[in-house]
């Protein structure tokens, strides 16, 4: 079996002490919902301006609650590119899923509709191989 699948899916959120500024809060959330850095801590900044009671009190939370990212959290990049496609488009994944499970559907159609045909009778009979 691929090294893929050896643990549970090891992208979720994380404070990322790597690239933190005071907790790493900013840092984890940008990585984990594939957002720009500075992006969000400007956002935050000028959210706290606006909704202080709201947002210290979460960060302060989060930086709390949040685990630290390990270090050899994944293995190689396509490992992390492999379970960061499953977390962020999980429709591609289901709707890759579907159009399988309809393929596999048509052709167990397919195989009925013969077995059940007078052709698989007749080549039955006639100790022919079928197509």
């Amino acid at each position: 079996m691929s090294d893929l699948y050896e643990r549970k899916n090891p992208h979720r959120l994380y404070r990322d002490r790597e690239n933190a500024m005071l907790a790493g809060v900013c840092a984890g959330l940008a990585s984990y919902f594939g957002l720009n850095v500075k992006g969000l801590r400007i956002v935050v900044c000028v959210s706290t301006l606006f909704f202080f009671p709201f947002i210290v009190p979460s960060y302060v939370i989060l930086a709390i609650i949040l685990p630290a990212k390990p270090e050899d959290l994944y293995k190689n990049e396509s490992q992390e590119k492999f379970w960061r496609g499953i977390t962020m488009a999980p429709t591609d994944v289901f709707s890759n899923l579907s159009h399988r499970f309809r393929e596999l559907d048509l052709r167990l159609q397919k195989m009925e509709a013969y077995i059940t045909s007078r052709e698989f009778e007749m080549d039955r009979e006639l100790n022919r191989k079928p197509r």
